[in-house]
């Protein structure tokens, strides 16, 4: 999978199940489609990572050093909440009763494609984020992360 791109609205149901939008569904290589892991996400979203993402930044995240006060916490803060998921036969994915509270996620999201995962955000909290980004200042924070060079 080289990534995902795109930007899908859903629904949560009374039983807190989503269906993952069909046009994340196609960028899922052959096989990726029957199992996730959810996780708690930066600014009160939810993580979506199907396993082939999850796997290797598991792997990462395991190889902290559990006597460094900060690598500890961080690997505690992170793995916090972190579920295997899988549609049902109807195709819906459970969002966990505390991942569905942290998100505050009501009945209708927004999943975004941030690369190599996707975020699941409530859709008030999705629009007054990025409402709060001004194009000056993204371009200012783009010069700031990216430095004007070219990725590696």
């Amino acid at each position: 999978m080289t990534g995902f791109l795109g930007e899908y609205e859903a629904t949560l149901d009374a039983k807190g199940r989503f269906l993952l939008p069909a046009g994340f569904k196609r960028q899922l290589a052959e096989g990726e489609a029957n199992r996730f892991v959810i996780n708690r996400g930066f600014e009160t979203s939810l993580a979506l990572y199907p396993l082939s993402t999850w796997e290797p930044l598991f792997a990462r995240i395991s190889q902290l050093n559990e006597f460094d006060p900060k690598q500890r916490a961080f690997k505690r803060a992170f793995l916090n909440g972190a579920t295997y998921v899988e549609p049902d036969t109807a195709g819906r994915i459970l969002v966990p009763p505390s991942l569905k509270g942290y998100a505050e996620l009501t009945k209708d999201m927004v999943l975004m494609a941030t690369g190599e995962k996707l975020e699941i955000w409530d859709s008030n909290k999705y629009k007054q984020f990025f409402d709060s980004i001004s194009s000056d200042a993204l371009s200012a924070l783009g010069n700031e992360v990216l430095g004007g060079k070219k990725p590696e």
